[in-house]
């Protein structure tokens, strides 16, 4: 018998704790399906105290917990350990306050990206972060991984949204960051906390600002002859002093799966189309859209499709939105991956990631947040096929290791958890890895929040998912 799991029973009510087989089958992996982990047992608290609670409970204990909203994170971040808890934050979904004058919100870690949205648009507001997945992710696990979107070019990733955060950290304290208004006196801690792939607590109250709707949207897809040129263009449009909203790029198997996933319809033979979206005032987005007929026009488009109307503009994105989900319909498996390039060498890294497909034998769907550089290859393989899971880690690898060559990082917004924390070392040095653990280690000295993530240690080995697959050895992760 779990005698800790025992104790934990008399901590909550009943409709808390889950522990059946098939609550831990559907809590073992995140949307990077290649790990799997079914914890000791899920908690589902309905309020921040019992989340405040639960912490402590872990911290007194020494089990290791992992904070899980919507389960959307492609990097293993959410990923369960096997001695540990889930502390399931779907139940916290409410918007709390709303200050229109100042446009801000008040919102649980549990609600869900595009409802905050839906509940402010009636006063001509919107929340700006758009992730693909952003009607189901939740806005906790954007706090986490400092998720952007497609309109991140123009307004930048969640850091640049969150003013506030009532958060617990790994020991159980509670904490208040951020001043809520104005500018922060002393060190951002704030900012320590967006992006920290839930290495240091748990976000149980996120204070957000919220953006007036832009009174005039212009939307374009541009078709071209090759994935170079796409890329090409964007760092012809950026050097030009253009601001876009958004710009980005689908290569021909994008499109396809685009195509049998929502019907989305694209120029007929191209291998790549640009999508660049302007807004601002009405004034505003008619000189810009001069210049920017003049661009495409100069870097080779052959074919410039214009967004007539609100409706043409949501099928626009929603075959954009809709890449990861519906390349399912044309692969069995496959890896997404997560790197940046420098804008300046998108062509080249375009090129390279072409040719080290062709020599694995292995397609590779690109679909990417052009404007800053932002790679999301989707590599497809079948995985009942003996050795193409390995293959296809090795392409992952390459990939990754590419976006460091050129100057890059091996994350834009999906973060390094499991996936790709043998890579680390590539970005940072021993000394700055060595601060970064420091910083961990003030908030949560037992290390049990997000236990093995992001970090490579003895217990969460450096080859990770793209080697050798030590983790199994160790009896804490499974493949699928």
């Amino acid at each position: 018998m779990d005698n800790l799991l025992t104790d934990l029973r008399q901590q909550f009510p009943a409709d808390r704790i889950q522990e059946s087989a098939s609550a831990k089958a559907a809590f073992q992996s995140d949307g990077l399906t290649a790990f799997a982990v079914q914890p000791r047992a899920i908690i589902v608290p309905r309020t921040s105290d019992e989340v405040v609670q639960a912490v402590q409970w872990c911290n007194k204990h020494s089990v290791p917990f992992v904070a899980r909203g919507s389960g959307t994170s492609l990097s293993g971040g959410s990923l369960p350990h096997a001695e540990g808890i889930v502390i399931a934050l779907n139940r916290l979904n409410r918007i709390l306050s709303v200050d229109l004058p100042n446009r801000l919100a008040v919102v649980e870690p549990g609600v869900i990206n595009s409802k905050l949205t839906t509940a402010v648009e009636h006063a001509g507001l919107y929340y700006a972060p758009d992730p693909s997945s952003q009607h189901v992710c939740t806005i906790g696990g954007n706090v986490a991984f400092n998720s952007g979107g497609a309109h991140c070019l123009k307004y930048g990733m969640t850091s640049n949204h969150v003013m506030a955060m009532k958060m617990v950290l790994g020991d159980g304290e509670v904490l208040q960051v951020g001043p809520r208004m104005g500018e922060p006196l002393g060190p951002d801690l704030l900012g320590l906390m967006v992006g920290s792939e839930g290495l240091l607590g748990i976000a149980l109250e996120i204070t957000v600002k919220l953006m007036p709707k832009p009174e005039s949207f212009h939307t374009v897809l541009a078709g071209y002859r090759s994935l170079q040129d796409a890329g090409a263009a964007v760092a012809t449009i950026i050097s030009s002093g253009l601001l876009p909203a958004a710009m980005e790029i689908m290569d021909h198997l994008s499109m396809q799966a685009a195509t049998a996933g929502v019907g989305a319809t694209y120029p007929a033979g191209v291998a790549a189309v640009l999508i660049v979206e302007l807004d601002g005032s009405q004034e505003a987005v008619a000189e810009e859209r001069i210049l920017l007929d003049r661009l495409l026009a100069e870097t080779g488009a052959t074919e410039v499709i214009v967004a007539a109307n609100a409706e043409e503009r949501a099928s626009i994105w929603k075959g954009r939105k809709s890449v990861f989900s519906a390349v399912g319909r044309l692969t069995p498996d496959f890896i997404v991956q997560d790197g940046v390039v420098p804008r300046s060498k998108l062509g080249y890294a375009l090129q390279r990631i072409e040719e080290l497909s062709q020599a694995a034998g292995i397609p590779v769907a690109n679909v990417f947040h052009a404007g800053d550089g932002n790679l999301h290859p989707l590599i497809m393989f079948d995985g009942r096929k003996a050795g193409e899971l390995h293959r296809s880690e090795e392409l992952a690898a390459q990939i990754v290791q590419l976006c460091i060559d050129l100057g890059g990082s091996i994350t834009g917004e999906h973060g390094v958890g499991m996936e790709k924390r043998q890579f680390l070392a590539g970005m940072f040095d021993e000394a700055s890895i060595e601060c970064m653990r420091r910083v961990r280690l003030a908030c949560d000295p037992l290390e049990i929040s997000n236990r093995g993530k992001m970090f490579p240690d003895a217990e969460a080995p450096s080859l990770g998912m793209y080697g050798l697959h030590p983790l199994e050895a160790a009896g804490i992760a499974s493949r699928m």
